[in-house]
């Protein structure tokens, strides 16, 4: 499907289409992709189900609260408890209620069951902010910079998003830029040929200067994206954090409009710890999108609101499983209706 990014589109048609050997290759306007094509609904549909079954849990737990007979002081404070056990976190738990009241107020609504589909209509409202589609075709390429904790998902997240990308016909480069961790490289390699791309490494190579060659190699083959996977990190490892701001810069000296995207990997099942890896990132590098892993299980799901509520960074991608199709665009309708399923 095509929804997973935007291309502007041109506003009229070039007159003529450049033959590759031309000497100054010619700038290709974006295209507008937001709208998915009809084939794609049933897609979506699957999805839905899944993302259901990954939140069961959580969803259940939060729907025992409307089974009551009445709208009362005791409904509220039975909410707050499963809101906060889903990992919702105080302040986004206080706003949702307040604003439950303020929705159960307007309608004159006496019927508890309702109220579920007005808590539904309020953490909408909460997430919305959040969905925001992936820019692909602003810039050649278009370097996206993928950092992440060990663990979180991050390079199977990239192998996702690469074949979301080839689908959409966008041309992937990836980097290894993960030199500290022995496997990394052949993990990174092993999505390159499922998804048919190609991979810019070297064996025990400085990160840096792994991202600024698949930079320049990606602007010198034309490419579209250039996906940067960098080590895997705690907040805590204050060197290690210090590396992912020289990878940043050595990228800049490559391309001085890049990273154009710095995507955070960020594990669903983490709770309130997920939040405090947002902050301490996003002061690191100044994070433009998350992507949102391992909803499934004993995930909460809850932290997306916590998310919205206290660093409103963008979701582009949520994950609920392994398989490369597991892995679409955020839309907080959805994850709503999921949430309270």
């Amino acid at each position: 499907m095509f929804s997973f990014f935007r291309k502007k589109a041109p506003t009229e048609p070039s007159p003529a289409t450049p033959t590759p050997s031309a000497v100054t290759p010619a700038v290709v306007p974006p295209v507008e992709l937001a709208v998915p094509p009809p084939a794609a609904v049933p897609v979506r549909q699957g999805w839905m189900d899944k993302l259901k079954n990954g939140l069961r849990k959580t969803g259940s737990s939060i729907a025992t609260v409307f089974t009551g007979t009445q709208i009362d002081d005791a409904l509220y404070e039975e909410l707050e408890a499963a809101l906060l056990m889903a990992d919702t976190g105080v302040k986004a738990t206080t706003h949702l209620l307040a604003d439950l009241k303020r929705r159960v107020k307007d309608s004159k609504t006496t019927d508890p069951a309702a109220v579920k589909g007005l808590l539904a209509d309020a953490i909408t409202e909460l997430l919305t902010p959040l969905q925001k589609p992936l820019v692909i075709g602003e810039h050649k390429p278009t370097v996206i910079m993928v950092a992440g904790v060990n663990g979180a998902g991050k390079t199977t997240s990239i192998g996702k998003l690469t074949r979301h990308l080839a689908q959409g016909g966008a041309s992937v480069l990836l980097a290894a830029a993960d030199t500290f961790r022995a496997a990394a490289r052949e993990q990174l390699a092993v999505w390159a040929d499922r998804n048919t791309v190609e991979i810019i490494t070297q064996q025990g190579g400085d990160p840096a200067a792994v991202s600024f060659d698949a930079v320049t190699a990606g602007r010198a083959r034309g490419r579209d994206v250039v996906l940067v996977d960098t080590a895997g990190r705690l907040p805590t490892q204050l060197h290690l954090m210090e590396e992912l701001r020289k990878i940043k810069r050595v990228v800049q000296k490559a391309d001085p409009t890049s990273p154009h995207e710095v995507l955070l990997v960020i594990d669903g099942n983490t709770g309130q710890n997920a939040l405090m890896q947002v902050k301490a990132f996003d002061e690191t590098l100044g994070l433009t999108g998350l992507i949102i892993t391992k909803l499934d299980g004993t995930a909460k799901g809850g932290v997306i609101c916590a998310i919205a509520r206290e660093k409103p960074v963008p979701i582009y991608f949520i994950g609920v499983g392994e398989k490369l199709e597991d892995l679409e665009t955020f839309n907080a309708r959805e994850f709503a209706q999921a949430l309270l399923t």
